[in-house]
């Protein structure tokens, strides 16, 4: 299964509502926290390895 780059939420706007309230009212170190559990969750459900190395290497691409 290859890495899905195009958009593909179907509420993108509902999503990233969510997301900034899970952060609200965290220090920086739990916000960081809480994105480090987000990202081993996702990729427990992802389960490719393929897939999740496809992924770093876009977010340390756009990274710049």
């Amino acid at each position: 299964m290859p890495l899905v780059t195009t958009p593909n939420l179907s509420a993108p706007d509902d999503f990233y509502e969510a997301l900034i309230d899970a952060h609200r009212d965290l220090i920086d170190e739990q916000s960081h926290a809480l994105n480090a559990r987000l990202v081993l969750l996702l990729a427990n459900h992802i389960g490719d390895l393929g897939v999740l190395r496809e992924a770093l290497q876009a977010a340390r691409e756009a990274a710049g």
